[in-house]
């Protein structure tokens, strides 16, 4: 390692070049980080979705959901399974074990489910789909003086309008029921051709469009009897031919019933600002950039404001703002870090020497980001976090590094005597401080499941940050300090100004009356000391097991939001539920 470091030393154009290189590659793999809110997860969830067009949940659960559960008992890989029933579907879950193959699992859910012939006659095939790790990026309102139809003819022309852009792929609307047809039969035209509902039906059903028996209303509460059509528009129904005779004549949909085009009866509305709206959500795939996204949909939330009159559209939630502000901490705690080191040093050491400590915060990050984008690293909330963490360490071990080296520069020592010697003498201590932290966060790489995925990337940004500061602590800060400023001319012929004598006397003072004389006690009493020690340890354990300290796995954190839910009993109509949401934004605004 002498003759590594010496070398470094001898031709410093070396580091300098390794540091130039680090800068460059290190901002490029910067730039090609991909950003996300959280970090990527391992896909191991297998989703199989079931309609059931009519049936209640309960019907749902026996004569499905069960089914499912008990044929997907036993198969490889299986590691729990969940469901949850609703009206007229239901939905499984099925989760594997950490690091079995997903595309093996899901082909073992499909076998499993496909043996399975005892299923409802009137249940539409399984969808069954390996879950995508995909996170909301941003959604945002389109709202106005127009219609739920012009709502939704602007929001359909929005969505095509974003998914052409490259980097963005998950839409989502809603805000409006589905559209269906509603086909309302007379019965005295029944009558008159001799036709009957079940007949009538059945021609339907013949022409490939999915039909059941209708609606029962009360005044409060409905009952679903009938499913939604697909793909079709009245018009186009009007013309079937329901029955026909030797003699030619056709007796057509609309000769014995009126057919229109109409909102489905499910009561989903949205509105902002207490006006109809059309909510639009934007997410992002683990191979997009959040950052991209929002600020994509931003400058069109933007553009549609300028070009509209009548319409206008409002950013709800956009998640890539907490990024954003993460990523301005880390960036600020990086300024605020460096102009910390720089004035400390400056006032104990000298100006040139913090400089080139401080210039040790950017090269390891910079080492960082080139390795973290070959190991797919992303920019998330807890990577970022981890940037924070580790900013603290870093300028400890170049302080100790350069610190050590201008001692023995004082000694009276050559400048590269100084760095070979002072940098040789830290050099087991500052590695082994380094790689206890190490050893400590290598740690989450062992947790598994949600957690592991989480964390795992935090400690890789502390680990890698960690290793690559011991590169530039020991080849490039050592070459810089060697040949920079600081270390020129006789030290002995230098004389100290007013405020360096102050801070060196200051120093001599906190060391020779305080410090020396706690180290010599504490040296001379060694089981007191370990008794104090140990005891501190207890304390600390018995205020968290005491309830003292309280400890949760996630904090509650103030939002910028407030949720309010308005459950209703099941089946209730629309107007009573926006009766009752009436009622409540009464009473807030007491």
């Amino acid at each position: 390692m002498r003759s590594i470091i010496l070398f470094f030393i001898k031709y410093p154009i070396t580091g300098n070049l390794l540091m130039f290189l680090m800068l460059i590659f290190g901002y490029v793999g910067l730039k090609n980080l991909r950003s996300n809110f959280f970090p990527e997860e391992t896909e191991k969830l297998v989703q199989i979705q079931v309609v059931y067009p009519g049936a209640s949940p309960q019907e749902i659960e026996e004569g499905v959901i069960l089914k499912i559960e008990e044929n997907l008992q036993g198969i490889t890989g299986l590691e729990r399974v969940s469901a949850v029933s609703r009206e007229n579907q239901g939905n499984v879950t099925a989760e594997m074990v950490q690091g079995y193959d997903i595309d093996l699992f899901l082909q073992d859910v499909k076998n499993a489910v496909d043996r399975i012939n005892s299923f409802p006659v009137n249940m539409e095939p399984p969808v069954i789909f390996k879950q995508e790790n995909i996170n909301l990026a941003i959604n945002f309102a389109i709202r106005g003086n127009a219609d739920l139809k012009t709502l939704k003819g602007f929001a359909r022309k929005i969505e095509d309008d974003l998914r052409a852009v490259n980097g963005i792929s998950k839409i989502n609307l809603s805000g409006f029921p589905e559209e269906e047809i509603v086909i309302a039969f007379r019965e005295n035209d029944l009558n008159a051709y001799n036709l009957t509902f079940d007949e009538a039906t059945q021609a339907i059903q013949k022409a490939n469009i999915e039909v059941t028996g209708g609606t029962i209303k009360a005044p409060r509460e409905e009952f679903l009897v009938r499913a939604r059509y697909k793909n079709y528009f009245a018009k186009e129904l009007e013309n079937i031919i329901i029955k026909s005779n030797a003699e030619g004549l056709l007796i057509r949909l609309k000769d014995v019933a009126s057919v229109s085009d109409q909102w489905a009866d499910d009561p989903q509305r949205s509105f902002f600002a207490q006006e109809p709206a059309v909510l639009i959500s934007v997410s992002n795939t683990t191979e997009e950039d959040i950052l991209y996204i929002t600020d994509y949909v931003r400058k069109y939330v933007q553009d549609f404001n300028q070009q509209e009159e009548v319409l206008q559209s409002n950013v709800i939630v956009d998640f890539s703002e907490t990024l954003q502000d993460r990523i301005d901490l880390l960036v600020e705690n990086g300024i605020i870090g460096g102009i910390l080191v720089l004035v400390l040093l400056s006032l104990f050491l000298n100006i040139h020497l913090a400089f080139w400590v401080a210039f040790g915060i950017p090269i390891s990050f910079a080492g960082m980001f080139l390795i973290g984008l070959f190991a797919g690293l992303t920019i998330n909330v807890i990577s970022l976090f981890g940037m924070i963490i580790v900013i603290g360490i870093l300028v400890d071990d170049g302080i100790v590094i350069s610190e050590n080296i201008y001692q023995h520069y004082e000694r009276g020592k050559s400048a590269n005597q100084a760095a070979i010697d002072g940098t040789l003498e830290v050099l087991p201590s500052v590695f082994t401080a380094v790689m206890t932290t190490v050893i400590a966060f290598s740690a989450f790489f062992f947790f598994t499941g949600r957690i592991g995925d989480f964390f795992s990337d935090m400690a890789f940004v502390v680990i890698t940050t960690l290793l690559v500061s011991i590169v530039e602590g020991f080849l490039i800060l050592p070459a810089h300090v060697a040949h920079s400023r600081a270390l020129k001319g006789n030290f002995k012929e230098k004389k100290m100004t007013r405020l360096e004598r102050f801070l060196n006397n200051f120093m001599e003072s906190l060391k020779n009356r305080l410090y020396a004389p706690a180290l010599r006690f504490a040296i001379q009493n060694k089981a007191l000391t370990l008794a104090f020690s140990i005891g501190l340890f207890l304390l600390s354990i018995s205020l968290i097991q005491g309830g003292f300290v309280k400890t949760t796995f996630f904090p509650n954190v103030e939002r910028d939001n407030i949720n309010v839910s308005l459950e209703m009993p099941s089946g209730t109509r629309e107007h009573i539920t926006q009766n009752g949401w009436t009622t409540w934004k009464k009473a807030r605004c007491r």
